[in-house]
């Protein structure tokens, strides 16, 4: 019987879409540092909060048993880049848009979420 690979794979740094959310979390850490001091706890907590849920659901979801597990965080991964989209929303984030830092984030987003959606792909296949 041939192996989708996926199952196998427990170590996270293995995924490319996990590099890519690490990068894109790292992005968010930098553009939010710039923000005004008074959106410590509010937009700049929510927008670190919701790029490091990304990689760190990929990871979780390595070291548990089976696809159906791996997917199932695949899926919380994915609703926390759309949360991630939401927040950049907010008017600050419009602010910090301009720099390079913010555009590539963006560009990241897209790229994490068509990464995850042909993982979560490959595992409704196998």
């Amino acid at each position: 019987m041939e192996s989708s690979g996926v199952a196998d794979m427990k170590d996270f740094r293995e995924l490319k879409v996990w590099h890519k959310a690490h990068q894109l979390t790292l992005a968010v850490y930098q553009i939010t540092a710039t923000f005004p001091r008074e959106e410590l706890y509010g937009l700049t907590s929510q927008l670190r909060r919701c790029s490091s849920s990304i990689p760190a659901n990929l990871a979780e979801g390595c070291g548990r048993n089976g696809d159906a597990e791996f997917a199932r965080f695949c899926s919380i991964a994915m609703g926390s880049a759309s949360e991630l989209e939401y927040q950049s929303d907010h008017k600050y984030a419009d602010i910090a848009a301009a720099s390079e830092d913010s555009q590539r984030a963006a560009y990241w987003v897209s790229g994490v979420r068509k990464n995850m959606r042909t993982v979560q792909g490959s595992l409704c296949r196998d």
